[in-house]
C-alpha cells in the first residue's frame, strides 16, 4: 500500500510465531528470511487494515507478516518427504548492442569526432556476448523431511531440510541445512497448553561481486575474453600506458569474467529460533486465559572475502583480504489475558485482551581489518548497540447477533532510541478502532445464494522508529541526545602507513520524535456459489505526520543539517482481488486467483516555510560526483524522478 517515509524502514513488521522480527539485517546474508525452511511455515497472514496493524504499534506502518509455523499433532506416528529438483534460468539479456552494431556505431561518431576517433583504433575484431558469459543455468534442489505424531500426552514435529540452490550467475550459490522441532503437550486436565518451538538453521554463501551484471552490460562486444597474455588472470582489460602503477585505464569497466574469478566472497551463518509459550485457562473461570511467550532469536555469522593480486580488482592493493562476523540478539517476553465468551442466547461473543510485551534487540559486529599486500591495511571499529521496546496493550472484539462486528484496541509503546534524558518522547499511543457488518446473515438475504457479504471499515494510528543504517546492518538510535561517536570507517586519520579512527560531536535534536501514520479504510467481502467465487476490494488513505527528513539548519551548529519531524505525506489507493474454484473435488482441486492494485502518493509538506520548488535530491547515479536522479518534492510522489526533459527539434 506505498510507502510511509521517506527516510525511516518501508518494509513490513514479520512476526514468526508470535515473536516479532527486527529490521536489520546479517552480515553475510542476502535475506535473513532465507534462514527459514518455508516447508516449517503452516500459515502466512497478511494485516493491512488500519484496526489489524494498530495493536503492532510503532513498527506497523508498513503492514504486518504473520508467519506461524507447523506443530505436533497427536494421532498415528507420519513420516513426509519431499523433494523437488529445479533449474533457473535468466528470462532475457539487457538490449545492448552487438558488435557489428557497436563497431559502426563508434566509427560513424568518429568521422566527425576526433576523440572518438582515437578510442574508434582500439575496436577489436572479437563478437562477444558478455551477458550469455556471465549467466548459467541455476539447478537447485530442495529436499525435506518430516516425523510427526504422538508419544501418549506428547504431540511433536521433527523436520530436517536440507536446500542446494545455485545462483544465475557463475560461482554464486547458496545452501541451508534446517532442523525443526515443535512440542505441544497439555496439562492439568487440558487447563494447560504448551508449545515448544525450536529451529536451527545453518547457511553457506558464495557471493557474486556487485559490479559484475553492470559490467556485461558495460564491456566493449568487439574485445575478446582473453587477451592472450598472463597479465591480469589471462583476461582482456582496458589498459593505459601513462599508468605506471598497474597499467590499466582506471575509467574503463573491468572484464566481467574477470571479477567472477578474482573475487571469492563467501559466508556461512548460524540461526536459533525459538519460544515457549504457555496458555493456562483458569480453572475457576475457564472463559478467561492467562498467556506467556518467551522467544528467543539468536543470529551468527562469519564471512571472508579474498581479492586476488593478479586481477584487476585487486592489482592496485597487490591483493586484498578481509573477514568479517556479526552477531544478534532478539530476546521476548510477552504476558496477556484473554477473555473470551460467548452468549448463545443472542449470538453475541465477547472477546477481551490485555497484555504487556517487553523485546530487546543486541547487535554487535567486531571490528575487522582489511589486509593488503601493500601494506597499508585498513580497519573497521568494533560496533554494538542495544535497543529496548516496551508495551501495554489491549483490545476488544464484539460481535452481536452473529451479523455486527465492532473492534478497538490500543498500543502504548516505549522505544529506547528515542530517550533524550528526560523521556519526553519515549512514548507513544496508536489507537485502532473497525467496524463490520454480515449482510448475509440478514433475513432479507437468507437463502438467495450469497455465502458471505461483509461491509467493513477501519481506523487507525500506527509507528515508524527505523533510521536507515549509516553502515551495513548497523542499527541507529535517533540522534536525540548529544553524544560523540567514532568517525566512519571510510573517514579515517591518516599517519604514515596506519589510519586512525577519530572522535567526534555528533549533531542531534533532543525533540525528535517517531513518524505516525494514521490509516482509514473501507471493504467489502463476498462469496458465491457455496464459496465458490469469493474476493474482496478495499479502498484506502494512508496520512503520515512528522516525517523524519534531513533538513538544512542554521550556520554555526555542528553540521549544516539535521534530522527534523517536518515532513507530511499522503497515500490513497485502491485494490481487489478474487478467486475462482472451478474444480472442486475429494482428490482434485483447481483454484484461479487474481488481484490488482493501484497507488498514489505525494508529498504533501517537507521544511516549515518552504515554497513550492524545495526540493531534497536522492537517487544517487554513476559519473561524477554527488549527481542524483530523484526528488522528495511537494506536490510529488516520493523519490520522484527529477531530470531535465529531453527536447528534440524538426531534425
Amino acid at each position: 500500500r506505498g510507502t510511509s517515509s521517506l527516510n525511516g524502514e518501508n518494509s513490513p513488521l514479520i512476526v514468526i510465531d508470535g515473536v516479532p522480527q527486527d529490521f536489520v539485517g546479517i552480515n553475510g546474508i542476502s535475506d535473513p528470511l532465507s534462514l527459514i525452511n518455508p516447508n516449517d511455515i503452516e500459515t502466512f497472514d497478511i494485516l493491512k487494515d488500519a484496526s489489524a496493524t494498530a495493536i503492532y504499534g510503532n513498527r506497523a506502518s508498513n503492514g504486518v507478516i504473520l508467519i506461524t509455523t507447523k506443530k505436533g499433532t497427536a494421532g498415528k506416528f507420519k513420516v513426509n518427504f519431499s523433494t523437488v529438483t529445479s533449474v533457473s534460468t535468466k528470462m532475457g539479456n539487457v538490449d545492448v548492442l552487438n558488435a557489428d552494431e557497436y563497431r559502426s556505431f563508434v566509427n560513424e561518431i568518429a568521422k566527425t569526432n576526433p576523440a572518438v576517433a582515437v578510442n574508434a583504433s582500439r575496436l577489436g575484431s572479437a563478437n562477444t556476448n558478455w551477458q550469455d558469459l556471465i549467466y548459467q543455468n541455476a539447478w537447485g534442489t530442495d529436499n525435506n523431511l518430516a516425523f510427526s505424531g504422538g508419544v501418549k500426552w506428547l504431540p511433536y514435529r521433527l523436520s530436517i531440510g536440507y536446500n542446494d540452490q545455485n545462483g544465475i550467475v557463475k560461482t554464486n550459490s547458496f545452501k541451508r541445512t534446517s532442523v525443526g522441532l515443535n512440542l505441544n503437550p497439555k496439562f492439568l486436565d487440558n487447563h494447560l497448553s504448551v508449545n515448544i518451538n525450536a529451529k536451527g538453521t545453518f547457511t553457506d554463501n558464495r557471493f557474486v561481486d556487485s559490479g559484475v551484471i553492470k559490467a556485461a552490460t558495460y564491456f566493449d562486444p568487439t574485445q575478446p575474453v582473453y587477451s592472450g597474455n598472463p597479465k591480469y588472470g589471462g583476461y582482456y582489460e582496458w589498459t593505459d600506458p601513462n599508468n605506471t602503477n598497474t597499467g590499466l585505464n582506471v575509467n574503463g569497466t573491468s572484464n566481467p569474467l574477470g571479477l567472477i574469478d578474482g573475487i571469492h566472497d563467501v559466508s556461512s551463518a548460524w540461526r536459533g529460533l525459538g519460544n515457549i509459550q504457555l496458555d493456562y485457562k483458569l480453572h475457576f473461570l475457564p472463559d478467561l486465559h492467562f498467556n506467556v511467550n518467551a522467544g528467543y532469536d539468536y543470529s551468527k555469522s562469519d564471512g571472508a572475502k579474498t581479492v586476488s593480486p593478479i586481477y584487476r580488482a585487486g592489482i592496485a592493493d597487490l591483493g586484498t583480504y578481509n573477514n568479517y562476523s556479526m552477531e544478534k540478539k532478539n530476546k521476548l517476553l510477552e504476558t496477556y489475558f484473554s477473555y473470551l465468551k460467548t452468549i448463545n442466547s443472542i449470538s453475541t461473543t465477547i472477546d477481551l485482551t490485555a497484555g504487556y510485551s517487553y523485546q530487546d534487540f543486541y547487535t554487535s559486529i567486531p571490528g575487522s581489518v582489511t589486509f593488503k599486500g601493500t601494506g597499508q591495511n585498513t580497519s573497521t571499529s568494533n560496533f554494538e548497540t542495544k535497543n529496548v521496546l516496551l508495551s501495554f496493550y489491549g483490545r476488544g472484539i464484539f460481535t452481536i447477533a452473529n451479523k455486527y462486528i465492532i473492534s478497538a484496541s490500543i498500543r502504548r509503546d516505549g522505544s529506547s532510541r528515542f530517550y533524550n534524558g528526560t523521556k519526553s518522547n519515549l512514548w507513544g499511543n496508536f489507537p485502532g478502532v473497525s467496524v463490520a457488518w454480515k449482510i448475509n446473515e440478514e433475513n432479507f438475504l437468507k437463502d438467495k445464494g450469497i455465502d458471505a457479504l461483509k461491509l467493513r471499515a477501519g481506523w487507525g494510528v500506527t509507528g515508524q522508529q527505523e533510521l536507515p543504517t549509516l553502515d551495513t546492518n548497523k542499527p541507529r538510535n535517533y540522534p536525540a541526545y548529544a553524544a560523540y561517536n567514532m568517525s566512519f570507517d571510510g573517514a579515517q586519520y591518516q599517519f604514515g602507513d596506519q589510519f586512525f579512527f577519530m572522535m567526534r560531536p555528533e549533531i542531534y535534536n533532543p525533540n525528535l520524535s517517531w513518524e505516525t501514520t494514521t490509516t482509514k479504510n473501507a471493504g467489502i467481502d463476498f462469496g458465491f456459489l457455496k464459496n465458490r467465487v469469493t474476493g474482496s476490494i478495499d479502498i484506502y488513505q494512508k496520512d503520515t505526520k512528522d516525517l523524519i527528513v534531513d533538513s538544512p539548519i542554521a550556520a554555526g551548529d555542528l553540521s549544516n543539517h539535521n534530522l527534523l519531524n517536518v515532513g507530511n505525506m499522503q497515500t490513497k489507493g485502491i485494490e481487489g482481488s478474487i478467486t475462482i474454484i472451478p474444480i472442486k473435488k475429494e482428490n482434485t482441486t483447481w483454484e484461479v486467483s487474481f488481484n490488482a492494485t493501484h497507488y498514489k502518493s505525494k508529498i504533501t509538506k517537507l521544511i516549515n516555510g518552504a515554497d513550492s520548488t524545495y526540493r531534497i535530491l536522492v537517487g544517487g547515479i554513476d559519473g561524477g560526483v554527488n549527481n542524483t536522479v530523484q526528488a522528495h518534492t511537494v506536490g510529488y510522489q516520493p523519490n520522484a524522478f527529477y531530470v531535465f526533459q529531453q527536447v528534440y527539434d524538426s531534425n
